[in-house]
């Protein structure tokens, strides 16, 4: 997914100065941006107080929106490069096209892992017909040094691990979980889980103390370590944990986000992570004027321009808690 934002900020993310090295709760607000014409996203990564968690570096969440008499999500072909993409649905169904050739329908609880490396472009569309619902999330991961410029590819995946107690299920969407691991190729130690809990379950789900954490609410109402968390909002755990406390209020989804401090400073800016604002600079440019991100065939529809980029080049700056 794009960030549509035609104001789109730079932000400087990663370090471990930002890190929390002990456990919080830390309930972060979602920003409300317009995706397309009738998909409205809760950006809750990167956020005023929160840049990233572990290597995930922006998270939106969207739905359950009544798209029946609408056309959807509707993504024109965009740019990415230095992350990942992770799509992640609870109702509907997204349909995938890259420059690779990629054309993929992702369904509810399959992932749709895309690996930019140095130069991909996609789109992503509600399918004709399509369901009456749509809900899900899209995160991105930001790839380490050492990997990112590796060679763009595609990961669809239907079978995925779970760890089950009574009263939950966690399926592992990306990285492990009490010793069950994805499929999907991870370049850094993480974790994504999606959680789903019935009414009244209790549960404690094991941790790893070296990885900070945050949760977000996708539906239901629970408790994550005592704090209750709504829908569309995320809670910020920091780091030092064994395990988690949950309890579900009522049938509840959450999906677990952790993983080992980032400690490369990053800069973000629209759908680009790079290492200096001239490199983005390049980037938008390359996208603008040449074939390095290559064509999407097959959508209906033209490529979205890149936004103004600000002119002010970031220089790297200490972090605060």
């Amino acid at each position: 997914m794009s960030n549509l934002d035609r104001q789109a900020g730079v932000s400087v993310c990663g370090g471990r100065g930002f890190v929390v090295a002990e456990p919080v709760r830390e309930l972060l607000t979602p920003r409300r941006v317009q995706l397309g014409e009738s998909t409205e996203v809760r950006r809750l990564l990167p956020n005023l107080g929160r840049r990233m968690v572990g290597a995930w570096a922006f998270v939106d969440h969207y739905g359950p929106d009544d798209i029946a008499d609408e056309p959807g999500m509707q993504v024109p072909p965009h740019p990415h490069m230095g992350l990942q993409t992770v799509s992640w649905l609870h109702d509907g169904e997204v349909l995938h096209r890259d420059s690779l050739g990629s054309l993929q329908q992702i369904r509810p609880r399959e992932l749709g892992l895309m690996t930019s490396g140095r130069a991909i472009s996609h789109s992503e569309e509600s399918p004709k017909p399509h369901a009456r619902f749509l809900h899900g999330a899209q995160l991105w991961v930001a790839l380490p040094d050492a990997h990112r410029h590796v060679e763009p590819h595609f990961q669809h995946h239907t079978d995925l691990p779970a760890v089950t107690a009574p009263g939950l299920t966690a399926t592992v969407i990306l990285g492990e979980l009490d010793g069950a691991a994805s499929p999907g190729t991870a370049y850094t130690p993480i974790v994504g889980a999606d959680l789903a809990l019935t009414a009244g379950a209790e549960a404690r789900l094991p941790l790893n103390p070296d990885f900070e954490y945050a949760v977000l609410s996708m539906s239901g109402e629970a408790q994550v370590d005592g704090v209750p968390v709504v829908a569309g909002s995320m809670l910020y755990l920091g780091c030092g944990r064994t395990e988690l406390p949950l309890r579900a209020d009522s049938d509840a989804g959450l999906m677990l986000l952790g993983g080992e401090p980032f400690e490369e400073e990053i800069v973000m800016w629209w759908n680009f992570v790079g290492r200096s604002h001239e490199e983005i600079e390049q980037a938008r440019s390359d996208w603008m004027t040449s074939a390095r991100f290559g064509d999407v065939h097959g959508y209906d529809g033209g490529r979205l321009p890149a936004p103004a980029l600000p002119p002010v080049a970031l220089k790297p700056r200490g972090r605060v808690r």
